[in-house]
């Protein structure tokens, strides 16, 4: 069984040859907890709320991106997941 290391700063868990873990950029990891604002203007796609600190957070998507990538296929996927999840608990 291969044994996981992590980056301490990041999570990155994907090992090089040797088994260490791969020379990376981290990646900042932010954590949506309570979404209270949905819009879509032009182009953009804005997610607000509170992050897992509880200070404001917002991101913003590309509509085209978004649209392409969250189908329905993706939203079928995620509530497979969460269900799952909830059967679990």
């Amino acid at each position: 069984m291969t044994e996981y290391k992590t980056c301490n700063k990041c999570s990155y868990d994907i090992l090089d040859s040797e088994g260490e873990v791969m020379e990376h950029e981290c990646l900042t990891h932010k954590r949506m907890n309570d979404i209270n604002t949905f819009q879509a203007h032009e182009n953009e796609v804005y997610l607000r709320g509170t992050d897992e600190y509880g200070d404001d957070f917002q991101i913003c998507f590309d509509s085209y991106n978004f649209i392409e990538w969250i189908d329905s296929e993706q939203l079928e996927y995620i509530k497979q997941q969460l269900t799952k999840y909830i059967n679990e608990k």
